[in-house]
């Protein structure tokens, strides 16, 4: 029973622990770490509040080293992932006819869980298993998806309130916002928990039910998510952990007709491949309903230097642009375009940042680097490297050493090219690359269009510069290019609440998480016009007799 027009609280992105040596967070923080270490975890699909055991198992081992088993995980086959879809339509209509302050409650409550007592649960967890440093960890599986359950939140409401600004005397119009009719299919990278969290939640507070399948190397992580969901309140059902292999999971689900809609964050050749299936099977008119797709993929993320920047900053932005998380973000600094006046200083100055990065052990607070995610990571990111050391073209500026007889270690790594269309300029690596092309000073135009020109992707770019003019013109020619787009900063670090994130061309749909504009994807306006004195006879005015 609803007895009042609510509205949410006001949203306030939550505030970045620091760690510091000696304190209560970090003494807090490394006795979860211990804990996790040593729990062997047994995990599995989540269908139904409940736990399933397939017997089909995949060890779950910390990328910094190969050494610690962290515990194990039940792969999800046909009959688990049909079982999971089962369970969300059972689930639907009590969830959808749930008051929205009924659902937001939860995800309000499952906020306050993880800013204290789920906070160092879901951290060590992310840092284990995704070998995050503590402050990625911490600006990830913390604050970002607090962030994306508070925001959202108010998001919803600010939708259900737009209504039609005109009703005539007599008519009360009005517009209601229901959820997709079938279930959501969210599909989640390893690099961030919090993208796994609210491709799960976002179309789920709009009244959906979602199958959801989380990145094998992240099955820790959304274990917990999971954990603080049904700990916040969230019924059974609506939302089903499936992790498992591509297809075993994907087959099923893309056939399905129940099929609403897909979350996707991940590569653009699973993203179009998906979208493909789905095009045949609509074809075949297997579907209810066109499914929403909405999708962030890669990205080939530029900063582009001129030649009035400060040097400390352009280099301070690269470097932790290219290598915080080992590279390894969708938005990361993977290719710059640096004037050739600027170069002889500001070479100097990376080299000496680069070389000053510890890497290691995450579970040392002093590391800046952590492992790359898996042996496929470290093995590409080791060809570009050899790459570059026997290209005519290219050159390794300072890193390019690897080992993985510990760890996926990838040492951060600056290559500079004469070929503006070198292979690691325009291809996506998602490894601790950056590539640099020094470009002659007065050639800055054409520089931008050769930028604009060279990658499909259109994530995120940045641009460093003092001169207004040239801020204004480089912006203006690569609107385009980034659907985020940084002045003066490195080009990752979106916040919710503040930059909304996703980007276009090759880079996905450009839905903007983080946003409303996201939020209206899982929702089907439904117009309604209620007349209070209907019309009593089909004649207009203008046919009565003269």
């Amino acid at each position: 029973m609803n007895l009042g027009i609510f509205s949410a609280p006001t949203p306030v992105n939550e505030s970045i622990k620091t760690y510091l040596p000696g304190s209560n967070e970090k003494l807090n923080l490394k006795k979860e770490l211990l804990l996790q270490k040593s729990a062997n975890i047994e995990t599995g699909p989540i269908i139904n509040g409940k736990t399933i055991k397939t017997g089909n198992t995949v060890e779950i081992r910390a990328p910094h080293d190969h050494s610690l088993l962290l515990g194990k995980y039940h792969l999800a086959g046909d009959t688990e992932v049909l079982s999971a879809i089962e369970s969300a339509l059972n689930a639907k209509k009590a969830w959808a006819e749930m008051p929205m302050e009924e659902r937001a409650s939860v995800f309000l409550r499952a906020a306050e869980l993880l800013a204290g007592p789920y906070r160092d649960k879901l951290n060590a967890a992310t840092m284990l298993g995704q070998s995050k440093n503590v402050h990625q960890a911490e600006i990830d599986a913390a604050c970002e998806l607090i962030d994306f359950w508070r925001f959202n939140v108010k998001f919803m409401m600010d939708i259900y309130r737009q209504q039609p600004s005109v009703s005539p005397t007599g008519i009360w119009n009005r517009v209601a916002y229901r959820p997709l009719e079938g279930f959501i299919f969210a599909v989640s990278p390893f690099n961030f928990t919090a993208i796994g969290g609210n491709l799960t939640t976002a179309p789920v507070l709009m009244g959906n039910v979602c199958v959801w399948k989380p990145a094998s190397s992240a099955v820790l992580s959304a274990h917990y998510v999971m954990e603080i969901l049904k700990e916040a309140g969230l019924p059974n059902g609506v939302i089903n952990l499936v992790p498992g292999k591509g297809r075993s999971v994907g087959d099923p689900v893309l056939s399905n007709q129940n099929l609403a809609g897909i979350h996707f964050t991940g590569s653009t050749g699973v993203f179009n491949g998906m979208w493909k299936t789905i095009g045949e099977n609509l074809s075949n008119n297997v579907y209810k309903t066109y499914p929403r797709i909405v999708g962030e993929t890669g990205g080939k993320d530029f900063v582009f230097v001129y030649k009035d920047a400060n040097v400390d900053e352009v280099s301070t932005g690269l470097v932790r642009g290219a290598f915080e998380y080992q590279g390894q973000k969708c938005s990361a600094a993977s290719r710059a375009y640096v004037p050739r006046s600027m170069w002889p200083g500001l070479s100097t100055e990376l080299v000496r940042m680069v070389s000053d990065i510890k890497m290691g052990n995450i579970e040392d607070f002093r590391n800046f680097m952590g492992a790359v995610i898996d042996e496929k990571a470290y093995e590409n990111a080791a060809d570009y490297i050899e790459h570059a050391k026997n290209s005519m073209t290219a050159e390794i500026l300072v890193g390019g050493g690897f080992d993985k007889s510990e760890g996926f270690f990838v040492q951060p790594t600056i290559i500079t090219t004469t070929d503006p269309h070198y292979k690691s300029m325009e291809e996506e690596i998602f490894a601790p690359i950056l590539t640099i092309f020094i470009y002659e000073d007065g050639s800055e135009d054409e520089t931008l269009e050769l930028l604009d020109a060279t990658s499909p992707y259109a994530l995120t770019g940045a641009i460093f510069a003092k001169d207004r003019a040239f801020i204004q013109k480089a912006s203006d020619r690569l609107v385009n290019a980034a659907g985020n787009f940084y002045i003066n900063d490195k080009p990752t670090g979106a916040v919710v609440g503040q930059q909304p994130f996703g980007g276009a061309r090759a880079s996905g749909t450009n839905d903007k998480a983080g946003s409303l504009l996201n939020l209206m994807r899982w929702v089907s306006a439904r117009t309604m016009k209620e007349t209070f004195q209907p019309a009593k006879d089909f004649k207009y005015p203008h046919m009565d007799e003269e």
